[in-house]
């Protein structure tokens, strides 16, 4: 194993130097980021630092820094070096891609107090400099060598980098024209506005109108350009905004600040709501950092304990939901306890039968395999120790939970332990719904109307047109 070796007081010379090379990659600027929270624009958006000083990103300052402490601490002196003082003067910028060499050199000795003072100096691939100073520390005067610590490998994964594919790929299209249901209080109001800001949508909110007026002045929001229906509670709000989708009024419903089941009471209406033959179902897409693609969880808001024909409603609205979001052929693993068949376990029960209904043309556009337990379902390792042979083992895109209260705990373990983000719609209904908790932030909500767009546009996409006919 490599051995890290220090230089004691006695064996340092004024006049002895030491140096590395590091070349600016654009991971660096990350982890330096996240280790010291230091985000300012400059180092880490590209878009924003083409219109800043330097017209690209930058390294932070204390990056280069940072290798001066390397230095000290790894060469010279090296292990033992208690750090005092250092002074830094910034040149020039660290662009991405540079190359920068790093020396320190021994410029003063105090014997008495075995202290160095070293002439610090960081250049750059053209020679220029880009960082100068003077550093004072403590050298060891005992012999340090030990093996050199092996370091975690540090995996980043971009906070929500999926989620913000949607609202980017939802770009440009025409924005849904969306009945946002009883937003009385900041979160829902704000969320609305701001997807109306990003063109995702154009909200009527519906509901109180004193009370949306009055949350629009807690948040210092302008509503003077957006339509309000006054109801006078939330039930009337639901009901009217379920009455507008089925006017054609409105393409889609987002909810605001009242609870779930109060809102789909009127959707799910006999008479006045928007029910299809479909069932209506819930689908949670999850951006969730540690896996290699987004998972798709189904039900967790809706279907209790959905039988067997509510599940393969289930799963062709989520087929037709990653379809949309621009998957061809999802693989869809049916979620159980145990990967085998078992009499006394009901969902494993569903799951064959399910998987069968798929090969016969019951369910169409996916492939389907279960039950798998979750394990399996999301690593290709487990499931090869366990002799699982399986096209979606491993590689899974949407997750068919057993029942709406498995679901709900998985969705919620994984953004809540998982550092996963959460957006959430309901299909099966005339229009899609945008059913977000009313804890999720604005950035969920913004995912949300994204995916309802994509969705909308796509089933419109669809749809035969008058001109191509179809009556001859």
């Amino acid at each position: 194993m490599e051995q890290i070796r220090n230089r004691t007081f006695d064996e340092i010379a004024v006049g002895d130097t030491a140096s590395l090379v590091r070349t600016l990659t654009y991971r660096d600027i990350e982890v330096f980021a996240v280790m010291s929270g230091d985000v300012n624009p400059m180092h880490v958006d590209a878009a924003f630092a083409k219109s800043d000083h330097f017209h690209q990103v930058v390294a932070h300052g204390m990056w280069g820094g940072s290798l001066i402490s390397t230095l000290l601490g790894t060469q010279l002196p090296g292990p033992g070096t208690i750090y005092l003082d250092q002074s830094l003067r910034f040149l020039r910028p660290v662009l991405l891609g540079d190359t920068v060499t790093v020396c320190v050199k021994v410029k003063e000795k105090n014997d008495a107090k075995k202290r160095l003072l070293l002439d610090c100096r960081a250049t750059n691939q053209n020679g220029e400099e880009v960082i100068v100073g003077l550093a004072e520390v403590i050298a060891p005067v005992e012999k340090i060598s030990r093996p050199r610590v092996q370091l975690p490998e540090l995996d980043l994964h971009p906070a929500a980098r999926r989620h913000e594919r949607l609202i980017e790929m939802a770009q440009g299209l025409q924005p849904l024209r969306v009945a946002v249901v009883h937003p009385v209080d900041t979160p829902s109001l704000l969320g609305a506005v701001e997807a109306a800001r990003e063109g995702l949508i154009v909200p009527v909110l519906v509901g109180p109108a004193a009370r949306i007026r009055a949350a629009a002045v807690q948040a210092d929001l302008d509503l003077s350009s957006f339509e309000i229906v006054a109801t006078e509670h939330s039930d009337a709000a639901a009901a009217e905004a379920v009455a507008m989708a089925r006017a054609g009024k409105v393409e889609a419903l987002m909810k605001g600040a009242l609870h779930t089941d109060e809102m789909m009471r009127a959707v799910v209406d006999p008479v006045r709501g928007l029910r299809t033959a479909r069932r209506i179902s819930h689908v949670y897409a999850i951006d969730a950092p540690d896996y290699p693609r987004a998972l798709f969880v189904t039900d967790a808001a809706i279907n209790i304990y959905p039988t067997l024909t509510d599940k393969r409603d289930i799963i062709q609205n989520a087929i037709d939901l990653v379809h949309a979001l621009g998957i061809a052929q999802p693989k869809v693993a049916i979620l159980s306890a145990v990967e085998t068949v078992t009499e006394s376990i009901r969902s494993t029960l569903d799951a064959a039968a399910l998987c069968k209904m798929a090969e016969r043309g019951q369910i169409t556009g996916g492939i389907l395999d279960g039950p798998l337990a979750f394990d399996n379902a999301v690593s290709a390792e487990s499931a090869k120790t366990k002799g699982i042979v399986s096209p979606v083992a491993g590689f899974a895109d949407i997750f068919v939970v057993p029942d709406l209260e498995a679901g709900n705990m998985l969705a919620k373990q994984l953004e809540y332990l998982a550092r996963a983000h959460v957006a959430g719609i309901v299909l099966g209904a005339r229009v899609p719904i945008v059913l977000t908790s009313r804890a999720d932030n604005t950035l969920a909500r913004l995912s949300s109307c994204a995916i309802a767009l994509l969705v909308a546009r796509h089933r419109t996409a669809a749809l035969p047109s008058v001109s191509s006919g179809g009556a001859e």
